[in-house]
């Protein structure tokens, strides 16, 4: 054949790159809130970072993607097994965010600091591989959860959920029986129900006690596991079905309740857990996501009847902080291939990156990325055992407020990095194409906008601490900036203005009061621990009306190079 061109002016792969030092934001914030051993953190981090920049994770991470979970219902021999196959290379990202401890590393080695290093480590990975985050996020988020329950289970799974070995395969339920336990576990949860949404309260899967399970013991038996249930029901969706156990609601006598519900009872036999079939989903490819039947399957009750939710919460609650350190982890992926793109393709006789009208957009988009990070690892930070009251209540506020703001602005901002890489982001051969498709699902998952900015209003209605422990740590960058001075204020009066309205009105300006909080404490962040010109342009563009209703509308006079340079 006869070749027609050479291939040139095309971007070099972005390989090789360690993605935790290369983040400026991330290893400040790391630095400022993580333990104290920071240098240790930094080589640990480091090391992370190496990985999941490399070749090889990011070859598992597009394969993982393209070559999705199987449903396997049956056996060959035509026996129930309920499995679902994944590719080796999902189970090898998998197993390395399990080894670097991005699911429970934080309660496994709790102390000041501790949440921020396992939030850092959490988002390096899911910076390259979203999808696997999933069920390391529900058992990082599960470990409150699981402390509610009786002494005999938490002693039997504790250990499994702290410990840095991955094994995919469904073991035996321990407690004691003929199959040996796992030493490692993977726990997902199922609230939703066809008819419900976020509706928990229409749920109408039924909990009957059982005689057995009474509770009351010290040993590893399922005696000491607690009261025993049997669950008929459905969930419309059970993310990543191949956890070892899930924290299941149900309705018993009593109200809505929480259940542990293995996937193998303590004898070895498969609990029943009736997969019907695998979501068809936009993204979030490489985490299975399905719906299943209940059938008389074995549950231990979880706290008390009738507070379930108040049991599966503390789940929730610590699942929206690490949808926030998703979508931040998103942004950071796509700032990092714009960048890299720009600095190395060259149009009209320049490289893209010293034409300014690129130049602002990318400066943009690494604005958004640097306030998003800022947040999600001070939300972090807020997690950790040395949180006292005050600390408590701003996140009670804060991580609704972030978890609605951030998750929102991921879709918007991938979609403008994947159009800097031209035709070949639209590509699924590029990584922003799946970033786009992957955002969205972070806006929904653990409560969609409405049902985010309504929780707003509940906790500062229920709790004025939360409004006063919120605004002393957004107050702390009053002065700095007339713009910010003027954005706060606002805030402050929108929220005492809706405390005296009806609860329809109060809800009809939800979302523009999320909205507020949300910027101001991005804005106060930003203030504190940027570079000036990096926190200028965000309050003029974020708070002071300056920018655009698109990315790449920066205010006048921004050091769009000093901003660049951190991207």
């Amino acid at each position: 054949m006869i070749s027609t061109h050479e291939v040139e002016n095309q971007v070099p792969a972005r390989e090789g790159v360690d993605e935790y030092t290369s983040n400026a934001p991330l290893v400040e914030a790391v630095a400022r809130w993580g333990r104290g051993g920071a240098e240790a953190s930094a080589r640990s981090l480091a090391d992370v970072g190496g990985l999941v920049g490399s070749a090889a994770f990011q070859r598992d991470a597009d394969r993982a993607n393209t070559h999705p979970p199987v449903l396997q219902a049956f056996d060959r021999w035509g026996r129930r097994v309920d499995e679902v196959e994944y590719d080796d290379a999902y189970h090898r990202v998998l197993g390395a965010a399990v080894a670097a401890g991005a699911h429970t590393s934080a309660a496994a080695a709790p102390g000041p600091g501790a949440n921020v290093d396992r939030a850092a480590a959490f988002l390096l990975f899911a910076q390259v591989e979203p999808g696997h985050a999933c069920p390391i996020s529900m058992t990082h988020a599960a470990v409150p959860t699981l402390e509610l329950a009786a002494s005999g289970l938490q002693s039997e799974w504790m250990p499994r959920l702290l410990s840095r070995s991955y094994d995919p395969a469904l073991g035996g339920g321990g407690g004691g029986g003929a199959a040996p336990p796992k030493s490692s576990a993977l726990i997902g949860m199922a609230m939703t129900e066809k008819q419900g949404g976020s509706d928990v309260q229409a749920n109408t899967t039924r909990a009957e006690r059982r005689g057995g399970g009474s509770g009351g013991g010290s040993g590893g038996g399922p005696g000491s596991w607690g009261a025993e249930y049997g669950l008929t029901g459905h969930k419309w969706f059970a993310s990543a079905p191949m956890s070892d156990a899930f924290f299941v609601l149900a309705r018993a006598q009593h109200g809505l309740s929480c259940f542990f519900v293995p996937r193998v009872l303590p004898d070895g036999s498969r609990n029943v857990f009736r997969i019907q079939r695998l979501k068809d989903k936009l993204g979030n490819r490489s985490n299975a996501s399905s719906e299943i039947e209940l059938d008389g399957t074995t549950g231990w009750l979880v706290g008390e009847e009738g507070r379930g939710v108040a049991a599966i919460v503390q789940m929730v609650t610590r699942t929206r902080l690490d949808c926030v350190i998703g979508s931040s982890a998103g942004m950071r992926q796509a700032v990092a291939e714009a960048a890299w793109h720009v600095r190395h393709r060259r149009a009209f006789g320049a490289l893209l990156v010293d034409q300014p009208a690129m130049a602002a957009v990318v400066a943009d988009l690494a604005l958004e990325s640097e306030a998003a990070t800022l947040t999600s690892m001070r939300l972090a930070r807020a997690y950790d055992v040395d949180a006292d009251d005050a600390e408590q209540a701003f996140r009670r506020l804060a991580t609704a407020v972030s978890k609605y703001w951030v998750c929102k602005r991921g879709a918007g901002h991938a979609a403008e990095a994947l159009e800097c890489l031209g035709g070949n982001g639209y590509t699924e051969a590029f990584p922003l194409a799946r970033r786009y498709r992957e955002q969205p699902l972070l806006a929904i998952w653990e409560g969609s906008g409405n049902v985010i900015a309504l929780d707003v209003l509940r906790v500062l209605a229920r709790e004025p601490q939360a409004f006063e422990a919120f605004f002393a740590e957004v107050g702390a960058a009053a002065g700095a900036s007339g713009v910010f001075d003027e954005a706060l204020a606002a805030a402050v009066a929108l929220v005492r203005e809706t405390s005296t309205m009806s609860p329809d009105a109060a809800a009809s300006v939800a979302r523009e009061l999320t909205e507020r909080l949300a910027l101001v404490l991005q804005g106060s962040l930003m203030l504190r621990y940027s570079p000036a010109p990096v926190a200028e342009a965000f309050v003029r563009s974020r708070l002071g009306g300056e920018g655009g209703a698109q990315y790449g509308v920066l205010p006048r006079g921004v050091d769009v190079g000093a901003i660049l340079a951190r991207a």
